[in-house]
Parts: C-alpha cells; sequence; structure tokens
C-alpha cells in the first residue's frame, strides 16, 4: 500500500458535560465538569501536543466551552479577591468556612469518595486510608470522623488523583503533596488550587493552538445538547421503535425553530472561544433525523457524525437497496440527496474496544490489538479507494478505568498511528478536500448512538413525564416571547435557561435502570432548571415542580464516578 493510499483513520473525541450549576442556589451541585477538564481534556491536549504528527477531531459543547470559562473566572476570583468558590467540593481547598452542618458534612465525604476505586483511589495510599476511615465509621450514620482536618486532607487527595497523569508527571507541587502525605496547610491547599485555576484558564486555549497548527479538526454540538430529532418531532421515536410510547404532548411546540437557535448559538460560542466557525457537528448524542440532517445542511456544516448501529437501521428501512446493505457500510461516507452535508458513521465495534474493553488490557497488547484491527481493515479495503474508518466515542468518562488515566495506551496509540506505512490519521475536512466517492443516503431513519434508537430519552414513563414538564414551560416562553417589546436582554435569558431545559441529560438519566442517588441528583438539577425559566418569565413554576420525576433503581453506584456509556 502506497502512501497516497494509506487508510485513513479519523479519531473523534467528544467533549460533554451538561450544565451542572443550579441555577437557584448558583453553586454546582456536581463537580464533573471541573473534575474532567483537570484530568482528561488537559490529558487528551498533552498526548496530542506531544506527538506532533497526530491528528484528531475534538468536539465541544458550548454548555461546556462557558462552564469552562465561567469556572476559571471563578477560580481566578477566588484566588485574586477572595470571592467565593462556586463548588462546596472544590471548596475544600480554600478558607472557606466548612458548614457545621453533619449531613453537610458527610455529603462531603460521600462526594469525595466518588471516584473509581483500583485507578483513583487504591493507587494513592493516604488516600485509600482516609476513605477506608469513613467506610468504617459508617459515613451514614454520623459525622463525628469527618474533622475540619480530615475534610480538608480528603478534599486534596480527591483533587490529587483527579489530576490527569501529565500533569501529575510534570508539576512538582503535585510532587510535594504527593510526598507530605497528610496535614495539608492551607499553602499547600492553595497551590493545588493554584494549579487547577492554571490548567481551567489553559486548556479551551491549548485545543485553539492544537487546530492552529492542523493537528485538530474542532468540531461542535447543539448548544444546550439536546436531541434535535426530538425537538423537531416526538414522532422520530417511533421510526426504530413502531409502538414507542410517547408524551401527552403531540409535539414540543416550536421544536424546529427551537433546534435551529441551538445551532446558531452553538457557532457563536464556537466562533469565540476558538476564533472560527465549525466546518462539523457531531450532533447530540450522535442523534440523527432526516429533518435535522437537513437543518445541519442548511446551517452551512460540512460534515455530520453519528453511529454505525443508525446507519445500519437507514439501510435496513424498506426501499433501502440490496447494494446498500454492507459490512462495510460505515466506512463510506453517505449524503442524503440534495444536501452538501456529508455524513460520517463510526464503526461502533472498534469505538467500544476503547470505551469499554480496553481499559482491563495491558496498554502495549492493547495498542496492538486495535492497531492490528486497523491494518486488517485497510487489507480489506485496499481495492477500494474513499474508504476510511470512524472511531468515535467520549474523550473523557473511559479514562479513569484505566491505569494512569490511559496514558501509556493513549501515548502508545498516536505513536504507533503517527508513523504507520499502511494507516493514516486524519480529519474529516482533510479527507473532504480529496476526491472521496460519497454514496447516496435515500433514507434517514431517527436514531442515536444507544442501540440505533431514541428510546435513552423518549419513551420511558418518567421520561415522557419530563418531557410534557418542558411542553408545559416552553408554552409559558413562548407566550412571554411573542411580546415585540420584551427587551432584548431579557429575552436572550429566556431563551439560553430555555436551552438548558432542553439538554438530552435530564432524559438520559429518568427511568428505573438507572443509580438512585444520580437519578435524584439530575431530577432536582432539572425541576430547578425549570423553575428558573418561570422566574425568568415572571410567572410561578407550577406545583408539579415540586415533585420527585424519577427515583431510579434505588441502589447505590458502583465504584467510581458515574460512568455513562462510551459514545
Amino acid at each position: 500500500m502506497t502512501e497516497a493510499r494509506r487508510f485513513p483513520v479519523v479519531l473523534l473525541w467528544h467533549m460533554h458535560q451538561p450544565q451542572y450549576r443550579d441555577p437557584l442556589s448558583g453553586e454546582y451541585i456536581l463537580p464533573w465538569t471541573y473534575l474532567h477538564a483537570i484530568k482528561d481534556y488537559v490529558d487528551m491536549a498533552a498526548h496530542l501536543e506531544a506527538n506532533p504528527r497526530a491528528r484528531a477531531v475534538v468536539n465541544f459543547t458550548p454548555v461546556l466551552i462557558e462552564q469552562l470559562e465561567e469556572l476559571a473566572a471563578r477560580v481566578s476570583a477566588h484566588l485574586q479577591r477572595g470571592e467565593r468558590l462556586p463548588d462546596p467540593v472544590l471548596a475544600l481547598l480554600s478558607e472557606q468556612p466548612l458548614p457545621a452542618d453533619p449531613d453537610a458534612r458527610l455529603a462531603l465525604v460521600r462526594a469525595c469518595l466518588r471516584a473509581e476505586r483500583t485507578q483513583l483511589i487504591a493507587r494513592f495510599p493516604a488516600y485509600a486510608q482516609l476513605v477506608a476511615l469513613a467506610e468504617s465509621a459508617g459515613a451514614s450514620d454520623g459525622a463525628e470522623f469527618a474533622t475540619d482536618p480530615y475534610l480538608r486532607d480528603l478534599g486534596v487527595w480527591y483533587h490529587i488523583a483527579w489530576l490527569g497523569e501529565t500533569v501529575k508527571r510534570s508539576d512538582a507541587r503535585v510532587a510535594a503533596l504527593i510526598g507530605r502525605g497528610r496535614d495539608f496547610t492551607a499553602a499547600h491547599r492553595r497551590s493545588l488550587l493554584e494549579l487547577i485555576g492554571e490548567l481551567l484558564a489553559g486548556v479551551l486555549g491549548r485545543y485553539r493552538a492544537l487546530a492552529e497548527r492542523g493537528q485538530v479538526e474542532l468540531a461542535m454540538s447543539p448548544y444546550g445538547h439536546p436531541i434535535l430529532p426530538l425537538l423537531i418531532d416526538f414522532q422520530a421515536a417511533r421510526e426504530s421503535i413502531a409502538d414507542a410510547p410517547l408524551p401527552h404532548a403531540a409535539r414540543y411546540p416550536g421544536g424546529a425553530e427551537r433546534a435551529d437557535w441551538h445551532l446558531q448559538a452553538a457557532a457563536h460560542v464556537f466562533q469565540r472561544a476558538f476564533g472560527h466557525v465549525p466546518a462539523g457537528c457531531w450532533p447530540s448524542e450522535g442523534a440523527i433525523s432526516a429533518r435535522s440532517l437537513e437543518l445541519i445542511d442548511r446551517h452551512g456544516m460540512r460534515w455530520a457524525a453519528s453511529s454505525g448501529n443508525v446507519l445500519r437501521g437507514c439501510l435496513d428501512a424498506p426501499g433501502a437497496g440490496d447494494s446498500e446493505r454492507s459490512a462495510a457500510a460505515e466506512l463510506h461516507p453517505w449524503r442524503v440527496p440534495g444536501q452538501e452535508l456529508s455524513v460520517f458513521f463510526r464503526h461502533d465495534e472498534l469505538s467500544d474496544l476503547i470505551g469499554f474493553t480496553y481499559s482491563s488490557w495491558h496498554g502495549d497488547d492493547a495498542v496492538r490489538h486495535f492497531i492490528g484491527e486497523l491494518e486488517r481493515f485497510a487489507l480489506e479495503q485496499a481495492d477500494h479507494p474513499g474508504t476510511m474508518v470512524l472511531v468515535a466515542l467520549d474523550g473523557e468518562n473511559a479514562w479513569e478505568h484505566y491505569p494512569y488515566n490511559g496514558y501509556y495506551f493513549l501515548n502508545g496509540l498516536y505513536a504507533a498511528l503517527a508513523d504507520h506505512r499502511q494507516l493514516e490519521l486524519c480529519t474529516f475536512s482533510e479527507l473532504l478536500a480529496r476526491p472521496v466517492p460519497v454514496q447516496p443516503l435515500p433514507r434517514v431513519v431517527a436514531g442515536s448512538w444507544v442501540n440505533g434508537t431514541l428510546a435513552t430519552w423518549i419513551g420511558d414513563r418518567d421520561k415522557n413525564a419530563g418531557w410534557d414538564l418542558l411542553v408545559q414551560a416552553k408554552s409559558a416562553a413562548d407566550e412571554v416571547l411573542a411580546d415585540a417589546a420584551l427587551p432584548g436582554r431579557r429575552r436572550e435569558s429566556i431563551e439560553r435557561q430555555l436551552a438548558l431545559c432542553e439538554s438530552s441529560d435530564w432524559f438520559w438519566w429518568f427511568g428505573d435502570y438507572n443509580p438512585s442517588q444520580a437519578v435524584l441528583e439530575f431530577d432536582r438539577l432539572y425541576r430547578h432548571q425549570l423553575a428558573s425559566l418561570y422566574r425568568l418569565l415572571e410567572r410561578e413554576p407550577p406545583e408539579t415542580l415540586a415533585r420527585v420525576i424519577s427515583v431510579g433503581r434505588g441502589e447505590p453506584e458502583g465504584g467510581g464516578v458515574m460512568r455513562r456509556a462510551q459514545q
């Protein structure tokens, strides 16, 4: 295989966290945005920086971009002017007074136990001892053990564990803290907080620099991470599951216009953060429909990406020709007739090897196996010009289950691919600059990366109840927004808050198959988002928002942070 015919491999890392700031209290109720930033977003950038010949596509949701900017500003304001930190877990590193209420202290302890046991806790004996003390004391029975020094030390170790591996290996402040082990003073904690502030402030700029030197193609998702097909039409759920139960409301009012708003707002946030308009889009959860692809095309996107199981649903639909059904279907870009948008579909099995399987393998073995699988594709497709493979998944959730945050796997993967004689790391825009044959996609069946359906976000009793609450709030918003005299700033605030309510994440967690603790946290935050919207509308929130929507399965979470299935 000559240099000109190396088999293209696209790695797409999707970065997303929903809005965790409670609009009623102003506090972040969950710390995952800044924790993933100091661990995964910085590590993923560092691996690319260390391998200049590597290439990748990195997708950011605008709601994540805004949180990173806000958190960086809030940490800076605390360090410079003593302003209050917005996250109670992060505040363990500050001199802010600790809560006196025993339940609040226990909540902080539990928060600092939410880390992967083998890779994040057991790795550090001093951290493991603090965790063992909490568990042996029965953290649910009393807070006597949770003294101020205990909580401060626990907070330091929690944040050390969540630091990126590249940070642990390069920053002298981290080495000094690990060497000390316990009894961290205010100065020690401040040094760690300063480091966290630096990482938060610099992370988006690092990706912008990678993009400017051609290593990374940056892409976006719709602003608030909504499921576009469902905003546009609830009936989209029945394209893959014919008898899917739907909300009482027949449709989401003005949903097509809201989908358009999310794409417009996303492009604005993206351009402000990265200095250019993106060429491509990973629709939220890889969810597409005929109408959502038409909308993305109208916004001038050159490419979108979804999942192989969605493509299989499209090709298996009545009216799809037999010649289109192929085990290698996702190795081609596709295009709906009449559109300019090229649609790529991830190879689900390869992507899931990274998302689920390789975390228990030795890094060298995982890289060797993965490269072998890619080489097999290259050989099989040697006589089919224009084929390629897309590997797409979260750039954040898998790595805490890998030794050393995936350090050896990712470093080895980039090194092996960057100079491979048969394989070529590239981006979508690089591919589309070539004369790549694009297959016609005559029929689109709505679905997502999760089993090729939309059932993760609609069809369950609790999920449908969440949609009905949202429809009610949207109807109230429409009445206020219809006033042509409404001040522009108030209109913008209402539309943005509505977008946060339209996020896919609330509906993901509703249902009896998710852990109770996680479900209740997201349930409460969703109802607070809706209540905040009503307050912006200057209307009283309905009494239904005082009632829990979903309680989950009532089981405690397993070891580690809430781990969504990898996409």
